[in-house]
């Protein structure tokens, strides 16, 4: 992954198709080995979003473990492009039906990670007690949100969230990619949307760190169901865990500059 990282890692993953949808149309990938997580949501109403997530899954578990940063990061995007081509191919063999589906990707390198996404599932960081959404959603209420055409709470109600990024509409998926740091006890949770219809931020905040990774994934879920299980839910947990050899140098690394994201370019 990139050098010798000081961590090992604890993930746990679940999903349920909902109360309301007959299929599941997401699909989650746990590549710990390769230092890759995955979430993918099939466009919901459109044929064959279930066939989506799971090319662009396919696609991202053929990964290896790489060399560098910047190998696992133009790794990942080529696999995401070759996904893109397939769903396509399946479209224009389905008579040009829309089929797409969202992605949010996690990888780490060293003590680095990046986030690729395009759409609306997530991906959220815990650090000291707070969570932080690392995407945001590409869809035409988070632009009206940005522009101030409506309230933080008016688009939260917002009845009709369309999204304006997927992987399999364009020739060219439109990928974001935001790097960052990390240290020991922080937290990643990726999910689909599925989850936020239902759960906070701060329940996402306080599920995700009182148990297990794989414990902590399931119980999200659940809660989700629990709640109206209006769509298909989604939930990767990754907990970064220092390495005992490391341990020894926390003081040293504490009192150094954080390095920067360079390693990703």
């Amino acid at each position: 992954m990139g050098g010798p990282s000081s961590y090992s890692f604890e993930a746990g993953s679940a999903t349920h198709p909902g109360k309301v949808r007959s299929r599941n149309e997401d699909a989650c990938l746990v590549r710990t080995d390769a230092g890759l997580w995955a979430v993918a949501d099939g466009m919901g109403g459109h044929e064959a979003g279930d066939v989506a997530s799971q090319l662009i899954v396919r696609a991202l578990d053929g990964i290896s473990e790489a060399d560098s940063a910047v190998q696992l990061l133009e790794e990942t995007e080529s696999r995401i492009f070759l996904a893109n081509q397939q769903i396509i191919d399946l479209s224009r063999q389905r008579g040009g039906i829309v089929i797409g589906s969202t992605v949010t990707v996690l990888l780490i390198s060293e003590d680095h990670y990046a986030c690729l996404w395009a759409g609306d599932s997530r991906l959220y960081i815990i650090q000291d007690g707070s969570i932080r959404q690392v995407s945001h959603d590409h869809t035409e209420v988070e632009e009206m949100l940005a522009r101030g055409a409506v309230t933080a709470e008016e688009a939260k109600h917002w009845p009709q969230n369309v999204i304006t990024k997927a992987v399999g509409i364009h020739d060219n998926p439109e990928l974001e990619v935001v790097t960052g740091a990390f240290a020991e006890h922080d937290v990643f949770v990726l999910c689909s949307d599925g989850l936020t219809k239902h759960v906070s931020d701060d329940e996402i905040r306080q599920l995700a760190c009182t148990q297990d990774a794989q414990s902590s994934s399931a119980a999200l879920v659940d809660l989700a169901v629990e709640r109206g299980g209006l769509d298909n839910v989604t939930v990767v947990v990754v907990r970064p865990i220092r390495k005992e050899s490391s341990r020894e140098r926390t003081v040293t690394l504490a009192t150094e500059d954080r390095p920067d994201t360079s390693i990703w370019e």
